[in-house]
């Protein structure tokens, strides 16, 4: 073909005798970062490039052009032209302790390209609320074929916190019945989905003087499983006072990425399957993959920390390299909407006596 698609090997293949037997063979399309795995982050494979006429002159090797890298979540690359370099140097492939140089080598230098809409997004909620702020509406862009049924515009509904195990499209009775319960308002046309493959919950567990906790929850809504995920959050005050986490791999970014914590699958936990069928699948509704641990903080540098105002949720949020949309509010205290109703109540109370004594005067 003129226009190839070349697919990583999976992992399996890595000894295979026909395609394997490479040096950082098969990576199943995972590359990690240097700071997470050096013995991970490269990837090698081949691929055997024929000439067609009217180019039969054998001595003049000219390298495939238009390089591009996708990925099914992470972001793509946009690749510049092919550049000679000194041939590169191989192990030798009998085994001795000898390397053997290539005929000819090129060097494609590939950058990030952001996209027009993240591929992740990031729901909110804490102990001190009954409600879940959900990923925004249309966070992952929405499809031509919603907006007429829905609203692109209109905030996401607040849920209970059972609605984040649900798909989206089953969640649409359990945000009115959610509404109705805690009397919040339903617009006559309702919110799109997010459209994301893949969410993210941070909730706030809990609050002492001396500290407080955190729980970070991974979905997968997509068919396809992640192998070696990482995701990383950024906090601004808290980052100082991380202390630990419990099911995940935690790094403290001292100095490669300021305020920034990455956290990875600890090993044989590392795999984050994809969307399945329900026990029932008549009744029940498919269910995501999903991992969770707990992260506990300090109070040591920033005694202060407004947690309920929103200073213990991040301000940044990656997965696999993808930058993760944001809500744009916090949980609200449930003390809040006790106040204001109390305060209506109040409001309501003296309106009547003003209008009773008005009457008897």
């Amino acid at each position: 073909e003129k226009r190839p698609v070349i697919t990583d090997l999976p992992a399996d293949r890595k000894d295979d005798p026909k395609v394997g037997k490479l040096p950082s063979c098969c990576r199943n399309g995972t590359i990690l970062p240097g700071l997470m795995d050096k013995s991970q982050s490269q990837s090698i494979f081949q691929l055997q490039v024929f000439k067609l006429p009217p180019d039969d002159n054998r001595t003049a090797l000219t390298p495939p052009q238009k390089w591009k890298i996708n990925g099914a979540l992470n972001p793509s690359y946009k690749c510049g032209p092919p550049i000679r370099i000194d041939p590169t140097q191989f192990p030798d492939p009998s085994g001795l302790q000898a390397t053997s140089a290539s005929v000819a080598s090129w060097q494609v230098v590939c950058n990030i390209t952001k996209p027009a809409v993240p591929r992740c997004c990031v729901s909110f909620s804490a102990y001190y609320s009954d409600s879940v702020v959900p990923c925004s509406t249309c966070a992952c862009g929405c499809k031509i074929t919603e907006t007429g049924k829905c609203s692109p515009r209109e905030p996401a509904m607040l849920l209970p916190a059972e609605a984040l195990l649900v798909p989206f499209a089953n969640r649409t009775e359990k945000a009115k019945a959610w509404a109705k319960i805690k009397h919040y308002d339903v617009p006559k046309k309702l919110p799109c989905p997010d459209n994301c493959g893949v969410s993210l919950n941070w909730h706030i567990d809990s609050d002492y003087s001396n500290g407080w906790t955190a729980r970070l929850t991974l979905f997968n809504w997509g068919n396809d499983p992640f192998q070696d995920w990482y995701t990383a959050v950024k906090m601004n005050k808290a980052y100082e006072d991380y202390e630990n986490v419990y099911s995940f791999n935690g790094t403290r970014m001292e100095k490669e990425v300021k305020s920034t914590i990455m956290f990875t699958g600890l090993k044989g936990l590392n795999y984050l399957i994809g969307i399945k069928n329900g026990t029932d699948p008549e009744k029940n509704p498919m269910v995501p993959g999903k991992q969770q641990s707990m992260i506990s903080f300090k109070k040591k540098h920033f005694h202060n920390i407004d947690i309920k105002g929103g200073e213990g949720f991040p301000t940044r949020v990656l997965f696999n390299g993808e930058e993760c949309a944001i809500p744009k509010r916090f949980p609200k205290n449930n003390a809040q909407h006790l106040n204001s109703n109390a305060l209506m109540v109040l409001c309501i109370a003296i309106l009547t006596f003003l209008f009773m004594t008005d009457r008897f005067h």
